[in-house]
């Protein structure tokens, strides 16, 4: 009799989870913004302090074409694999799902036997997408319970409405769009789940005309940029409410919902205020059967010599902190915020989800800061803290620089050179820099992080 037992690294509970070996390579979403025809990439990293080759590229998969941007990757299945309900209960973590924003295409990366050299197995072309759901610009993927989840920015034309479409575990097929009933919801971003309770989180951005060539500052100044959560039905797969921050918060993008299966809140990152230029991030929270949202966490812009400002910050004599990405530590306890304007990564103690309680923070690069690397104190850094993800047991941060390539010169015009760093983070609080990793990408520019085995945003539970 052949015994059949799930993937050891699916988890039951975030608390086993932190228990997991730690992580030994980290595979890296990689764009080359230059015009010269070489493909995007994924880099393979060594995180493991204990190998001669720690802090460097060990491996590489160059995609077959140019120009798709690389974005936000993910696991094809992850612990979710284990809810009751699950219909794949044997599914494996083994295939990397790659869209490319830009080009719509999706790429399977099989990163077995040899981990440290993934292989290209399968390539879906945006045609397919397109015909299959309606949608295109592929943007963030989630391995969820009964299928691989993407999200999208609107329609083959560059138009809305964006959403929500899926994959088959073991055929990648696209099986088409996944809402019944939209309501309201027409931009669309991020996406994650409260699986105890059957809800779905949806943010907004804007339609692909509205970024793709840079920041659209008429719609910036009108509010047309997102600024709305979505609740919705997951079983059901219909829109139950939106909750609107107000037009003065553009782009509400990073979502990063509670790992405890039995808590109903999560976090949001909001990049701008136009009211100050000041960032902020906004707790949602299930409240008497209907959902809420409340802003916890304001950081202000810094006033800035205007001589070292990009054009579109002169006239503002600041530089705007810049939320593009939020993480939350797997025991619920720790929100990590990039600042990617100024250059700070920021922790938060948000034991009181309502009351958080800054306990850590770091420098590096800025658009005026400039803050160096300590393996290099005499060599200022370009880009800051974008993406950031946390290991399972919460002590390690990784951050890479690169927001996406028609927006990255609007606020660093200089260009960015490719960076990725790791911080330490104490048990009860606290960051500090490890001098030993400094990993550089060239001319090619990093975005998205995954972690051999799962990481903090890979991952759902339905246990606590």
């Amino acid at each position: 009799m052949v015994l059949w037992k799930p993937d050891p690294s699916f988890y039951p509970s975030p608390r086993l989870a932190m228990q997991a070996p730690p992580e030994r390579l980290a595979y890296v979403a990689t764009v080359n913004p230059n015009p010269d025809g070489r493909p995007d990439a994924l880099a393979v990293v060594d995180v493991d302090p204990r190998s001669p080759t720690y802090g460097r590229v060990v491996g590489r998969v160059d995609l077959p074409y140019a120009g798709d941007e690389l974005h936000h990757f993910g696991w094809n299945a992850c612990s979710s694999a284990l809810c009751p309900y699950a219909p794949h209960p044997h599914v494996q973590r083994r295939y990397l799902i790659l869209p490319g924003l830009r080009s719509s295409r999706i790429y399977i990366v099989d990163t077995q036997p040899d981990p440290r050299n993934p292989r290209l197995v399968r390539v879906i072309e945006p045609e397919v997408v397109a015909s299959r759901t309606g949608y295109s610009r592929p943007h963030t993927v989630h391995c969820g319970p009964d299928g691989i989840y993407l999200s999208a920015l609107g329609s083959l034309e560059g138009d809305g409405p964006g959403g929500i479409f899926v994959l088959d575990h073991y055929t990648f097929e696209v099986l088409g769009r996944w809402e019944v009933d939209r309501g309201p919801q027409f931009l669309a971003y991020d996406f994650w789940w409260h699986l105890g309770y059957d809800v779905m989180i949806t943010s907004e951005w804007g339609t692909p005309r509205m970024v793709e060539n840079g920041v659209d500052v008429e719609a910036l100044l009108n509010g047309r940029y997102g600024h709305r959560l979505h609740v919705w039905d997951l079983r059901r797969r219909r829109h139950l409410q939106a909750l609107d921050l107000g037009a003065e918060h553009q782009m509400v993008l990073e979502l990063r919902p509670a790992h405890d299966p039995t808590k109903a809140y999560g976090f949001a990152g909001v990049v701008l205020s136009l009211k100050d230029l000041s960032a902020s991030v906004w707790l949602w929270y299930r409240e008497n059967s209907a959902w809420s949202v409340r802003k916890v966490i304001e950081i202000p812009a810094e006033p800035a010599d205007p001589d070292l400002l990009p054009p579109i910050l002169k006239d503002f004599r600041a530089v705007p902190p810049l939320v593009t990405d939020i993480n939350l530590s797997l025991d619920d306890r720790f929100l990590y915020v990039s600042c990617w304007g100024t250059g700070e990564l920021r922790q938060y103690d948000v034991s009181d989800p309502f009351h958080p309680r800054l306990t850590g923070a770091v420098r590096l690069g800025g658009i005026v800061s400039r803050a160096p690397h300590p393996k290099d104190p005499a060599r200022p850094l370009n880009g800051g803290p974008q993406m950031v993800e946390i290991s399972r047991d919460g002590r390690r941060i990784y951050v890479t620089n690169s927001l996406y390539i028609p927006w990255d010169p609007i606020f660093y015009p200089d260009g960015i050179r490719g960076w990725m760093v790791k911080l330490d983070a104490g048990s009860d609080g606290g960051l500090a820099v490890d001098p030993a990793f400094f990993v550089e990408f060239g001319d090619y520019r990093p975005h998205q992080v995954r972690l051999e085995g799962g990481d903090a945003s890979s991952d759902s539970f339905c246990y606590p």
